[in-house]
């Protein structure tokens, strides 16, 4: 298979893709950050000093996937229609996992998109987290699945994880795990899961935890 960013004189070129027919396509990239007991701890409970780690982690996702023509060279300019990010807390590992699922109609892929929106969500998260763990590591970023174009569905599954059609994905259960909330019914829970909702809770002040989402903040 020929590297189709290179021209017959091996110089390094955006490939033509003007002839090409618009087609639907979906990428959806997975990576985690490891991180102490004490960083993970807050993050489940919200009270890192800097805020709404989560909330913050899946806006800079969404602007960083939105963004990678400006960061790659050779990456289109693409129009997406869709951006999602979604976190799944796993204790056992002391790890935050994301997800980022990007959707075009066009003439080309979405998964370098896919892979810097997960990227630098971690590095947010990373970012908003280094104060109190210096040794936080980054890591696992691949793409899971991708649909559309001339090379159809692609499967990248890994050993206990899942990248489900709809984008979310499951790693050992953990994915429907809330932390910081209690008396929820079952079907409240579920709800969550299905809307990517992730659990945010404020440092304890008097004041409400938020329930709210940032997924899929189209306006940015």
């Amino acid at each position: 298979m020929e590297l189709t960013h290179f021209d017959e004189n091996g110089k390094a070129v955006m490939v033509d893709v003007t002839d090409k027919a618009d087609t639907v396509r979906e990428a959806t990239a997975a990576g985690k950050i490891t991180v102490s007991r004490q960083v993970f701890d807050a993050i489940s409970a919200g009270t890192i000093g800097k805020g709404d780690v989560l909330g913050v982690a899946t806006t800079a996702g969404i602007m960083g996937a939105k963004r990678t023509s400006e960061l790659i060279p050779m990456c289109h300019i693409l129009p997406i229609t869709k951006c999602r990010v979604n976190f799944e807390m796993v204790p056992e590992e002391s790890a935050v996992y994301c997800y980022c699922t990007v959707k075009v109609t066009g003439k080309t892929g979405v998964e370098m998109e896919a892979l810097t929106g997960v990227s630098v969500a971690l590095l947010t998260i990373y970012d908003m987290c280094k104060a109190l763990d210096k040794a936080m590591e980054i890591g696992e970023i691949y793409l899971c699945r991708k649909t559309g174009g001339k090379s159809g569905e692609v499967h990248n599954e890994r050993p206990g994880r899942t990248c489900c059609k709809n984008g979310g994905c499951t790693a050992g259960g953990y994915a429907r795990e809330t932390f910081g909330r209690t008396g929820e019914t079952g079907e409240a829970r579920e709800l969550d899961y299905q809307l990517g909702n992730q659990v945010r809770q404020k440092p304890s002040s008097g004041r409400e935890s938020r329930k709210g989402t940032l997924d899929d903040l189209d306006i940015l």
